[in-house]
């Protein structure tokens, strides 16, 4: 009866061993189906420790094709320096810079990137893709991400938001991007954006009826209220104006980005350029290890603000004004290696 009784109680453990083993298998299963819908790449976005870093990729490439793309931006780093040191009494008039010169810094802890975003410079899409670097397997498609959510700070970490010692680690150790466009393309595209949309109240509102109020002779009192119908040539006249220098630093969308990013006191490792976004961006994800699975968003926008669309802006801008305006945005255009645009009529 005994040894009946041991042998029926070794099966039941024997039972229970099976059960749980089958039960622990099938969470393990749900768990990887959730990481995977998550994450379809079935790749580790979170972080590449035990792997090189993208300074260490940038600086001494292991292939072939990442090296000979190294070349050029090696050559626009130089026109950066070059330029800074030219013009060294303009561009360094700061010596030091406070954390609120820091906060368009976007920083990813994981891949080791320093990202400082230019607005109207495919912004929102690099945001997006900050976002999934540092989601941690919270997003895996930069276009899924609402455009509106891409902005709100609290969703990425800035600069200015760590100790000076952690700061200055970063600043050493991360590579550090920032991506331009031509500045007075740019500067159409603002204002296209913020001045002819009638949903871009807040602008109106801020910064239209000041415009208007200034620039324009004789504004009806609707003008005046709304701010809803800023001609061009008052915008260009607002931002030339020594009074609105005096008065308070340009919007993010206006600023120059020597202003923004500070490429004088910061020295980044790559510069982007909006004319070859897709190929740059594409790039640096290359160096940051998540090439193969993440790439930079790709769409046609025919709302995009084109050279030929630039020109046809400026055709009423006076040659006073003109060379007034470039001299605002001169360090862009030099340090970025952009030509003077040839509809321009410099006096």
């Amino acid at each position: 009866m005994k040894p009946a009784l041991l042998e029926v109680m070794r099966m039941n453990r024997i039972c229970r061993m099976v059960l749980a083993t089958c039960l622990g298998s099938f969470i393990l299963v749900i768990f990887y189906f959730q990481i995977m819908r998550r994450n379809p790449f079935g790749v580790d976005i979170c972080c590449r420790k035990g792997s090189r870093s993208p300074l260490q990729e940038l600086y001494n490439p292991t292939q072939l094709e990442l090296s000979n793309t190294a070349v050029l931006h090696q050559m626009r780093r130089d026109q950066v320096t070059d330029t800074c040191r030219a013009n060294s009494a303009v561009s360094r008039k700061r010596r030091v810079l406070t954390p609120n010169d820091l906060k368009h810094l976007v920083v990813d802890e994981d891949h080791e990137l320093i990202y400082c975003y230019v607005p109207k410079v495919a912004c929102t899409n690099w945001k997006r893709l900050m976002m999934v670097l540092t989601g941690r397997g919270k997003y895996s498609d930069p276009m899924e991400i609402p455009a509106n959510e891409a902005h709100v700070s609290a969703n990425l970490k800035t600069l200015n938001q760590y100790s000076i010692p952690e700061i200055n680690h970063r600043l050493k150790s991360y590579m550090k991007f920032l991506f331009v466009r031509e500045p007075f393309e740019r500067l159409v595209s603002a204002y296209r954006n913020k001045f002819t949309q009638k949903y871009n109240t807040s602008f109106h509102k801020r910064y239209g009826t000041k415009i208007i109020k200034r620039q324009r002779k004789n504004a009806t009192q609707e003008a005046l209220r709304k701010g809803d119908d800023v001609k061009f040539e008052e915008f260009v006249a607002y931002l030339i104006d020594p009074h609105t220098q005096r008065e308070e630093p340009f919007n993010e969308h206006w600023q120059t980005v020597y202003s923004l990013c500070h490429p004088c006191h910061i020295h980044y490792d790559l510069v982007g350029k909006y004319e070859t976004l897709e190929e740059d961006s594409n790039y640096v994800l290359q160096l940051a290890g998540v090439g193969s699975y993440l790439k930079f968003p790709t769409y046609a926008k025919s709302t995009r603000t084109t050279d030929e669309m630039t020109t046809e802006f400026f055709q009423n801008i006076s040659s006073e004004h003109q060379t007034q305006l470039y001299e605002v945005y001169k360090l862009d255009f030099l340090m970025f290696n952009y030509s003077v645009p040839s509809y321009l009529k410099l006096e």
